[in-house]
């Protein structure tokens, strides 16, 4: 919860910034996971929520403007 209040206090050109560089980790991880395992995969899973939960918060500000 207390992940979602501090994205909701971010600006809209800080969550398209960290929407970017959350998807270049994100992929980076993948990559490197399919090289070498990584200790814990359960990682990637945490990431991928993040940036979803970032585009929602875009995609919420969308609407309400």
């Amino acid at each position: 919860m207390k992940q979602r209040q501090e994205i909701s206090k971010l600006s809209v050109d800080d969550l398209k910034k960290q929407v970017s560089s959350e998807t270049e980790r994100l992929a980076k991880m993948k990559l490197g996971h399919k090289v070498t395992p990584l200790e814990n995969p359960l990682q990637i899973r945490d990431v991928r929520k993040h940036i979803a939960r970032l585009n929602t918060e875009l995609r919420k500000r969308e609407i309400q403007a």
